[in-house]
Parts: C-alpha cells; sequence; structure tokens
C-alpha cells in the first residue's frame, strides 16, 4: 500500500499507558466513524506499515485511544509516536453529489461564472487556516478559497467545478 492509495487520517500525539496503548489525533470532522477500526497504516520511515487494531476507544472529540497488535511495551510505543496514520481510499465515507474529498478533484476544470475556463485544480492547500484551491491557468497560479459561497456547482462526471469567486478575485492573478 502506498500513500497514493491511501488518506490521512490523523497523527499519533502519545501514550496512553505503559502497556503500549497510543491516542491518535484524527482530522476529521466525524471521528465517530473511526471509533471501530480493524487495521491502520503508519508511516514509519517513509513506508506505510500495516497494523492491526486490537481495541480502541474515542475520547474526547477526536482522540482515538489504540491498542495495536504486537505493540505492548511502552518502548514499542515510543517508536510510533509522532508518526502519521492512513487509512486506505476505499474506507472513506461516500459523499453526496455536492460534496468532494480533496483528492478526488485533482485536475478538474475549474469555471468562473464571470470568466470561464480559468484552468485545472493543481491542487488544495488544507494545511493553513483556511482551504484554498491551487488552479493552474496557463503556468500561472490562481487561489481560490474552498468555501461554499464561490463553489455553484460541481460536475464530477465531466470533471467541472463552477465557480462564483468575489469581483477582482480572478483579475488579481491574470494583471501583469
Amino acid at each position: 500500500m502506498t500513500k497514493d492509495q491511501c488518506f490521512y487520517l490523523g497523527h499519533i500525539v502519545s501514550k496512553f499507558s505503559f502497556k503500549g496503548e497510543l491516542q491518535i489525533k484524527l482530522d476529521t470532522d466525524e471521528p465517530e466513524l473511526y471509533e471501530n477500526l480493524e487495521s491502520i497504516f503508519v508511516d514509519y520511515r517513509n513506508k506505510l506499515i500495516p497494523f492491526f487494531v486490537e481495541k480502541s476507544n474515542l475520547q474526547k472529540s477526536n482522540l482515538l485511544r489504540v491498542k495495536l497488535e504486537e505493540v505492548d511495551e511502552e518502548a514499542d510505543a515510543d517508536d510510533l509516536l509522532k508518526r502519521d496514520v492512513y487509512l486506505p481510499l476505499a474506507d472513506l465515507p461516500k459523499l453526496g453529489p455536492d460534496q468532494f474529498y480533496y483528492h478526488e478533484i485533482i485536475g478538474f476544470k475549474a469555471v468562473d461564472e464571470v470568466h470561464g475556463g480559468i484552468g485545472a485544480i493543481k491542487f488544495v492547500n488544507d494545511q493553513s487556516m483556511q482551504a484554498l484551491f491551487f488552479i493552474d491557468f496557463n503556468g500561472r497560479e490562481i487561489i481560490i478559497p474552498v468555501h461554499d459561497k464561490f463553489i455553484q456547482k460541481i460536475d464530477k462526471e465531466e470533471k467541472v467545478i463552477y465557480f462564483k469567486t468575489p469581483e477582482g478575485l480572478i483579475d488579481m492573478y491574470l494583471e501583469d
């Protein structure tokens, strides 16, 4: 399994007990969907290593306490601290027609209500305070905030996202 076949679930932030239990900070709006996992992949030295989950328990809002098979001691748990956790893309919950996961819209054509076709979506940066679409327009970069107010329609079949951006936003990127 490789990272491009997976999605980022969270980060191992701490140990919970001397018996090798760990806490994973989940990066999701719906942590309860991941409370009963059978297995996870841990990014260990740039390789995804599978671990079976013996038991898990949701703590607070987005902290998942897990006991992994063959992680039975504090030293084993120490070795997994501060590592990222992934699941296969097939484990993502299904979305409605107007919803999308960031990875699935890469390459979609971006069409603005005023400017028409403005390029293709290169990637979505969700590491900043506001998630942002990065669009390639003939070698120029156009950045549009990911906000329901700016998205008119998503056509997954035709791979097009229709935008209605604030006046001047696209012009700012097209000026020399």
